[in-house]
């Protein structure tokens, strides 16, 4: 969803400033333009600058608020089940300027599953980059992974770092993206 037209912020609401990743309060009567809304979360221009908002501010922009990520249910047993999961979680996580999921932008280098005590409980440490070293989403970004995981069946512990060794670069994109990136410049 991208709005061409203004929608008057409802109420005051905390923003994550793009690409700086500083904690904002926007207020109340200010103009916002949607430029994304992909992955719950949505991405505003105000005063000609871009924040991130969460799903669960959507009423500050007039629209719902989505019901929380419901956790996935005893289907999941094995850890090749929970670790496909872990993959379609994650393809719903994005960086608030690229219309791409970070998977298929290539920014996640690893994801490892070690058992935790029982036997269908486990622990998942993903490895993840940004696009650039400087991007200050990176605290904003992995958060939004770790939180999408845990709602996972099987999972009970999420860490995720964020590394720049091997630096990113778009060769490391999926063919999918790269199409898609391609038609938004066209």
């Amino acid at each position: 969803m991208n709005s061409n037209e203004a929608i008057t912020l409802t109420r005051d609401v905390e923003g994550t400033m793009v690409p700086a990743g500083t904690k904002v309060t926007l207020q109340q009567g200010e103009r916002a333009f949607i430029t994304q809304s992909l992955g719950g979360s949505y991405t505003v221009v105000v005063n000609g600058n871009m924040f991130r908002l969460e799903a669960k501010d959507a009423d500050a922009l007039g629209l719902a608020v989505a019901a929380k990520p419901i956790a996935t249910t005893g289907t999941l047993g094995t850890v090749v089940d929970i670790e496909q999961e872990a993959w379609v979680q994650m393809r719903t996580c994005f960086d608030p300027e690229i219309p791409v999921n970070i998977v298929d932008l290539g920014l996640v280098y690893d994801c490892h599953f070690a058992p935790l005590g029982a036997p269908d409980r486990f622990k998942v440490d993903v490895k993840m980059t940004l696009t650039a070293p400087g991007c200050g989403m990176g605290a904003a970004i992995s958060k939004d992974v770790e939180t999408k995981l845990l709602t996972i069946d099987g999972i009970d512990e999420a860490n995720v770092a964020v590394i720049f060794e091997p630096q990113w670069n778009q060769g490391m994109m999926s063919d999918a993206a790269k199409l898609q990136l391609a038609g938004c410049r066209t």
